[in-house]
């Protein structure tokens, strides 16, 4: 039985409301995930656009960031020691397009960034990786040679910490207002560009979580099979990110209904997947979220993993 291991941690959102929350509200739920057994807690981003999760002086003077409130890396590093967690840096995303990253710009930038947290946070006991944040679904621009140069840094850095990447396939819910576009990659084709993107991250890269939620169901199995068949020849982990929001409901963005994520679960599981993460625990799966609809998740996925 495949179960969920790891969630990301949202709280610079792209497209998803923040919840506001403080230290008490984050401590019950690290106890939430703490009780379904989460072992690793990855912060999506530092940094999205103008804000921050921590007071970061190269963001602030390079790209005129907001300074934050409070220092949430702190916090979720505090958190992650309290509940014997590993937690993985995210690194900072301009948001601008994957085909047009200025491809020097976006190495350079997060190389300081990278610097000035390991300087911060990297004595810390629960700093256990790096997660690149740039999310691509296929061969586009220079962004598999980014990952190569960023991922080998932040390795550099911090004495071989492992690199993990979350990408997207290219399906028929790849959301063109994200700047994607639209329409599906044959298996193919997702095959081929991947292969090549392997191969350049190989080595500077240790873990791909694909998120499974951009292509139908019936076909999630067969790009699973090619994920984890690249993975294994370039020697890189195969981890799934299992979404638990619905790409399927008129409302961006809902709970996912349990019974989809009860079938990514077993495709997955299927293909010989062994850790699965998810995007994302705190709005969509969590007994403590805004929408009532993640408590019937929560409990679903109890029940599916004998945990009542």
């Amino acid at each position: 039985m495949l179960k969920i291991t790891g969630t990301f941690l949202d709280e610079i959102s792209w497209d998803i409301p923040h919840h506001n929350w403080g230290v008490k509200e984050w401590d019950r739920d690290f106890q939430s995930m703490k009780a379904i057994g989460i072992d690793t807690v990855i912060m999506i981003r530092c940094g999205l656009r103008k804000y921050l999760t921590y007071p970061s002086q190269v963001l602030m003077k390079r790209e005129n960031c907001i300074e934050p409130y409070s220092d949430l890396v702190d916090m979720f590093l505090t958190l992650a020691e309290k509940y014997e967690m590993s937690f993985y840096f995210g690194t900072y995303d301009s948001a601008r397009p994957a085909d047009s990253l200025d491809f020097q710009w976006e190495v350079d930038t997060n190389k300081m960034v990278i610097e000035e947290a390991w300087q911060r946070y990297g004595h810390r006991k629960a700093f256990k990786g790096w997660y690149l944040s740039t999310e691509i679904s296929h061969k586009t621009g220079n962004v598999a040679e980014t990952y190569a140069a960023i991922g080998s840094f932040c390795k550099a850095v911090s004495g071989g910490l492992p690199v993990l990447v979350s990408p997207f396939i290219q399906g028929v819910k790849a959301n063109a207002d994200l700047g994607i576009n639209a329409g599906s990659i044959p298996l193919e084709q997702h095959e081929k560009d991947w292969d090549e993107i392997f191969s350049c991250i190989a080595g500077s890269v240790d873990a791909i979580a694909f998120q499974d939620g951009h292509v139908e169901l019936q076909e999630l199995e067969d790009y699973l099979r090619i994920n984890m068949a690249l993975a294994r020849k370039y020697n890189v982990q195969c981890w799934t990110n299992c979404e638990t929001f619905d790409r399927d409901m008129p409302i961006k963005f809902l709970p996912v209904k349990w019974e989809k994520m009860w079938y990514k679960l077993r495709a997955a599981e299927r293909v010989g997947i062994e850790k699965a993460i998810t995007f994302e625990f705190s709005h969509f799966m969590s007994p403590n979220s805004a929408y009532i609809q993640a408590h019937g998740l929560y409990d679903r996925y109890r029940e599916y993993a004998k945990l009542i």
